[in-house]
Formats: C-alpha cells, structure tokens, sequence
C-alpha cells in the first residue's frame, strides 16, 4: 500500500496503494480501509493474489514491485506518503525446500521498495512480519524482546526485512513499524472475500475443505510435540482484526514519527486437535483425520503477547474467539467451495 493523507471535513483521510492487496491479508485491509471511507491503490502481481479480491472501489496496478520502472511509474501517479507491505511468499515448507526463492522475493522484492520509496522521498512504511521469527520459542507467551532465531526461510527473510528496516530508518529516515502476526484466519464478515490460496497450507481451511467434502481425510502433521495433546498450538488472530491493526500502525506513524515492531495475536493459544474438534462443532459436519509426520521447521507453541500493540497502537481484536473465527471462515468457503473461481 501507498498512502497519501489529507484533510477533508477536519478528519485525516488517506488515500492509499497496496503492495499485494489482492492477497488474504491484503484484500482484508483494502476493505477496511475503503470502509473507513479511505481511497486505496493496489499493486500486485496476482501471482498468488486474486483480481476478484480487489474492492471495486480501488485503483489496482499489475505489476511486481522488483521491477523498478513500473514501481517510479506508480509512485509518480500517485501522491503517496506511505507505503503498506504484504507482497511476499509465506509457505514454510516451500521455503525450507527453495530458500533462494525466498531470498530472492522477499527480501530483494522489499529492498527493491525501499529504494522506490527512497527515490520518491516516500519516508514511511507498515511491514508485514511474522511470528515466525521467534522461531522456538523459550517463553509460553512471546513478547517482542524475546529472542528471534527463525526456523525456516519464510522466518527468516522476514526477519532479515526487519534489519533492513532498521537500518533504512538509520540511513535515510524512513520510518516503519513492523507487525508480527501469529496465524491469521477467518473471514471478512460480510462474506464477500476470505481465504483462497493454491495449494492451500492453513489448517483452518483444510479443515473446512475436509468438511466439505474436498478432501478425503485431513492430516494432523506430528502428535508427539511438547503441548498438552501432542499437536501443535498456535494463536489465532481474525484476519479483520490484522487489517486493523495495520491501519492503527499506519495512523501512529504520522502521529509519532516513530518506528516500532509489535506482536498481534489473541493471547490464547489452541492445538492442533482443538481446532479440528471446534471447526466440527461450527459446521456439523464429522470427517476423517490422520496423524503423519511432522513438517520441517515447525515450532511446537506460538503464542503472542499483545499488550504493547493494545498500549501503544489502541489496537484491541473484536473477532477474539476461535468460534467466531471459524464461522466467519465457514460462511466464506461454504459458498466459495472453489474459492474465488465462484
């Protein structure tokens, strides 16, 4: 996203462009900020986004943001004042088995923006993190001066974005504050946009494929990890609640001038089998599960501590259960069983 701010009835409006928001995420801020009566521009590249995704009230450019003459051609359409990242690549098995894919997208792909917004003089950024970069974690409830030792690849391009951040802050004042969410889920709550990716990854929706029938049988990836059932726990965050949080960041950018990282998650963490047993319980619907092997690269607990994002962004989740998350979910796919090709 690029954003431009102005004043229109003495409220602060921006007008904005989206770096991959025509992705999960992306999509979700797009509406939110349009819905709060924002003009937005998406960039994307639809690699892994979908047009159909795009509010219709946004300005939307094809394109990659490693190619330099079409990101000048954006920034010199546009008055832009601030940017919104989400263009990257975010499957940890994939990474593990490409990391110089990795590499090359995520952390060249951000480096290519940052020189853009540079020679733009564009001077702020709202950068799309992870949990991931924790990697394992030595507390149950992670806080953002925890120790970060990635992983996987996905974690830790991220990470490597985040110092680059820094630094770019150091060197030419641009400011940025980068959001670590935990596992984003559910849907917007009109039902018109949700989860569609390919191949799909998120547990959330495999579960709800599996209980549409789509899938013969899940599989539950290791069952002997240190938690209280053997699966692995994570915290679910409503991906309305990450749009939010990202546009609460944006506003304390031109308020403070101040860079920052922040944790987003609920604060409660939820197995693997939890999940599954909540997810029969919102849909009706019974189906069969298996255990494999565990993936590469995956930590047993994830769970954040948001409290500084609710102290200093006001940010609070109002999707905060894991049941109004997996119906938001469940409305989205039941009616979108092959995602955005409906």
């Amino acid at each position: 996203y690029f954003l431009c701010v102005h004043k229109q009835r003495n409220r602060t409006m921006i007008a904005s462009i989206v770096c991959g928001g025509a992705g999960y995420i992306g999509s979700h801020t797009v509406y939110e900020l349009i819905e709060r009566g924002h003009s937005v521009v998406v960039v994307d590249s639809l690699i892994k986004g979908h047009k159909a995704a795009i509010h219709n009230e946004a300005k939307f450019y094809l394109g990659d943001i490693r190619d330099e003459e079409f990101m000048d051609r954006v920034f010199r359409e546009n008055q832009i004042d601030a940017v919104i990242d989400f263009a990257a690549f975010s499957l940890v098995g994939e990474s593990v088995n490409e990391p110089f894919k990795y590499y090359e997208n995520n952390v060249y792909g951000t480096l290519k923006l940052l020189e853009a917004m540079e020679r733009a003089d564009v001077k702020k950024i709202v950068f799309s993190s992870t949990a991931a970069t924790y990697g394992e974690p030595e507390n149950d409830i992670i806080v953002e001066s925890d120790k970060t030792n990635p992983t996987n690849p996905y974690g830790e391009t991220k990470l490597t974005v985040e110092k680059m951040l820094k630094w770019a802050d150091n060197a030419y004042g641009i400011k940025f504050v980068a959001l670590r969410y935990f596992n984003a889920a559910g849907a917007h709550i009109s039902g018109k946009i949700g989860e569609d990716h390919s191949p799909e990854t998120h547990l959330i929706p495999i579960i709800l494929q599996t209980a549409l029938g789509q899938r013969e049988k899940m599989f539950i990836f290791g069952d002997d990890y240190d938690t209280p059932d053997g699966t692995c726990v994570r915290d679910y965050i409503h991906v309305t609640d990450l749009a939010d949080a990202h546009i609460k960041a944006l506003e304390k950018l031109f308020k403070t001038n101040e860079s920052g990282i922040y944790n987003l998650g609920n604060g409660k963490g939820f197995s693997v089998k939890e999940v599954i047993e909540k997810a029969k319980k919102v849909t009706g619907k019974d189906f069969k599960v298996e255990i494999e092997a565990r993936r590469s690269g995956d930590p047993s607990t994830l769970i954040a501590s948001s409290e500084k994002a609710i102290k200093e962004l006001g940010w609070k989740p109002k999707f905060n259960t894991l049941d109004k998350i997996i119906e938001t979910a469940w409305n989205w796919h039941k009616d979108h069983k092959n995602g955005y090709e409906d």
